[in-house]
């Protein structure tokens, strides 16, 4: 789960920055500043999220509008109640191992809303028409609903995380920058590590797990260039159907991963010095906040804020690798992108000691636990968190 940068400051992939105040005369031998009004100024991409590598792969225009624009978006009551239920199970284990109790969870959710509140203002829009608080009630009623069912996929009277809300970043040997935030690690006393990540919503049909499981894998990449570990399990809860996906990666699925994400920057990369930002319609753009500057739906994107540096090809755009592309290799020759070796990591993750820590569920078998067929329908939606 990634949190966005507050208007004017770098995101964490780029984006605007703030002008600094500028010096424009000089009194008695001291330089006088002028405060200027905190002007966006664009700045090109600098690194990959696994949130903005899914945004660039869904549609190329989206990530530009997110992370070079940075044009403002609606807070959802799906993605804040994402964020409120992630708080909530982030606190709990705050408590000693035996107070970590169903009751106890659901009485955070008040105290947890109060303080999103507090540090995003703009998440109070989303109920301002709500005067006798019936819908903010019901909403957050199904929070508790989903800290509940938690309780019924893991015991966490059993787990002692060595991270919570984990921030990583990594470069690569090619200069690209790797960075994200795991919801939380488990590290089993034989130093066996397990990446867990919390989803508010319904599990994806098994047709689309490979693309659910991108995010974990990016992870899992980046924790293996830090500290030189698999992952033993990466482990996807969905709190909205009670589902566990999991996926025991191996050292060839990192490879791969990061092969992409290296075709994936150049793809960025060359829209970024060329301004050809293409849109891609599909069945999600029924919830972009973007559509009245989209050229698919009538619109005008706004003037691009950064310099033209070549032109864009004639032959049109380079294809785009996607999360479900079986074969990272020929995303690669798609893209124009010789394959390049592995590269060792450039820093490290400081170490983390969990004497108590819970190892992978050893009743789990290797590769992808699927949904079941009744706990999904329906084409996938967009992440909620």
């Amino acid at each position: 789960m990634e949190s966005s940068s507050e208007v004017g400051a770098p995101g964490p992939d780029g984006g605007t920055a703030e002008v600094a105040p500028v010096v424009d005369e000089v009194t008695d031998g001291a330089a006088k500043e002028t405060a200027l009004p905190a002007e966006p100024v664009a700045i090109p991409p600098s690194s990959l999220s696994p949130s903005r590598a899914g945004d660039f792969m869904q549609c190329p225009l989206l990530y530009r509008f997110r992370v070079i624009d940075r044009l403002p978006e609606k807070p959802s009551e799906a993605a804040t109640r994402g964020t409120l239920v992630h708080a909530v199970l982030e606190r709990l284990f705050d408590a000693p191992a035996g107070e970590r109790t169903a009751p106890r969870a659901k009485s955070l959710i008040p105290g947890q809303w109060d303080r999103l509140r507090e540090n995003r203002p703009e998440v109070a829009e989303l109920f301002a028409d709500d005067p006798e608080g019936e819908r903010l009630t019901r909403w957050l009623g199904e929070a508790e609903q989903l800290v509940e069912r938690w309780f019924s996929l893991e015991d966490p009277t059993r787990l002692e995380p060595a991270e919570r809300e984990l921030f990583v970043e990594t470069e690569l040997e090619s200069g690209l920058r790797l960075r994200g935030i795991i919801d939380r690690v488990d590290v089993a006393p034989t130093g066996e590590v397990r990446i867990v990540d919390y989803k508010t919503g319904k599990a994806p049909r098994a047709e689309y797990a490979d693309g659910a499981l991108f995010q974990m894998k990016f992870y899992a990449l980046v924790v293996w260039r830090l500290k030189n570990v698999v992952p033993r399990r990466l482990q996807l809860i969905y709190l909205g159907s009670g589902d566990v996906l999991t996926y025991d990666p191996v050292l060839a699925d990192l490879e791969r991963v990061e092969r992409k994400l290296l075709a994936l920057w150049e793809a960025i990369r060359l829209a970024t010095e060329t301004g050809d930002w293409r849109p891609r319609p599909t069945k999600l753009c029924g919830w972009c906040d973007h559509q009245a500057v989209c050229p698919e739906f009538g619109g005008t994107p706004p003037p691009y804020p950064l310099p033209v540096t070549r032109p864009a090809a004639g032959s049109g755009p380079a294809r785009i690798p996607r999360a479900s592309d079986p074969v990272p290799d020929a995303a690669l020759a798609d893209a124009g992108v010789p394959t390049p070796g592995a590269a060792p990591g450039a820093t490290r993750l400081a170490e983390a000691t969990a004497p108590g820590a819970t190892g992978p569920a050893s009743d789990s078998t290797p590769g992808v636990t699927g949904p079941t067929p009744e706990s999904t329908s329906g084409a996938a939606r967009p992440a909620t968190e």
